[in-house]
């Protein structure tokens, strides 16, 4: 069974896919060897002769979860550890949370932006649809991503840079610079950041398939969709993290228990920030299906008139 064939049996509301992402991005299975990660692959390839045992049961749960948390779904490939799903919550919450905080200049925020945005990159790229996979990438998309994430860092550290070069006194312009921007900029930075990434499948497309699992055709309008529902998904994800400290700053000023401390209130608000974040991650995975659907009369004329069925399916990424 493929990988992709275990994402077609998610549940297809979001609470069941959140539960589900819940069970996979367990980091303990980081520490699991290629051999094991192999080993759980062919477990669920005989998961017909095993499923029967109710201790092979248990067995068949933790192979599925080390499938689905370590191999490409469109390849079968081993994912590098730091960039698979599970790896996300524990490099990408530091990196993320270092982004917030009050920073003295632009080289400091740019430095934890650069950190950041590479890092989602790399797991943008590790993650994406896949269909080409065997074509050959040309030299200068890589010079092009990098530029394109050092170009996102330094507009992430925009704010605070004008913030310093001008020397801003007013606290409304200091409070829209440096509390009323950063949402919903690193929100659409971290768009931008798979949508750069995932340029490639725009361009050449990616495979729909049928009921079956048939390769229909490629279509555009499919890696179209696929990219927007990622894009959306992750800049959700970061844009609500980081309004966080915002939103809990004047209530935990007036809290009893704080006495209106600001030396205590910026450690809570952040920790309170990092387990938002790490709560959600797999509400951001869950919120479209990793096996997507498209309507027939949405793809290209060519494919609507190759095939009879009226949904095909395609594999999103994460």
């Amino acid at each position: 069974m493929s990988v992709l064939g275990l994402h077609s049996e998610e549940p297809r509301t979001f609470h069941g896919r959140y539960l589900r992402w819940l069970h996979i991005l367990d980091p303990t299975t980081l520490l699991a060897s290629d051999e094991e990660i192999r080993n759980a692959e062919a477990v669920m390839a005989s998961l017909g002769e095993t499923a029967e045992d109710p201790a092979q049961n248990w067995k068949v749960k933790e192979a599925l979860k080390t499938c689905l948390g370590s191999l490409h779904p469109d390849t079968g490939s081993i994912i590098s550890t730091m960039f698979r799903p599970p790896a996300f919550m524990p490099f990408a919450t530091p990196l993320v949370i270092a982004t917030l905080l009050p920073h003295r200049g632009a080289k400091s925020a740019f430095f934890w932006q650069i950190l950041f945005q590479s890092y989602s990159a790399g797991f943008n790229l590790q993650n994406r649809n896949e269909t080409f996979q065997k074509e050959k990438v040309p030299s200068y998309h890589s010079l092009l991503l990098a530029g394109l994430v050092t170009y996102a860092a330094c507009v992430g550290a925009t704010p605070q840079y004008i913030m310093n070069r001008y020397k801003l006194t007013s606290p409304a312009i200091r409070m829209f610079f440096g509390k009323l921007l950063p949402p919903p900029l690193l929100a659409a930075l971290s768009a931008f950041n798979v949508i750069a990434v995932r340029v490639h499948e725009m361009e050449h497309g990616i495979h729909v398939v049928d009921k079956t699992g048939k390769v229909v055709g490629v279509s555009h309008r499919a890696a179209e969709k696929a990219v927007k529902e990622t894009a959306v998904s992750r800049a959700a994800l970061v844009g609500v993290t980081a309004a966080v400290p915002i939103a809990l700053e004047p209530l935990l000023l007036g809290s009893r228990l704080l006495l209106g401390s600001r030396l205590v209130l910026t450690p809570v608000k952040y920790v309170a920030s990092a387990l938002v974040f790490g709560a959600l991650i797999p509400a951001s995975f869950s919120l479209f299906p990793q096996k997507g659907t498209i309507a027939r009369t949405d793809l290209e004329t060519e494919l609507r008139d190759s095939t009879a069925e009226a949904e095909l399916y395609y594999h999103r990424g994460l």
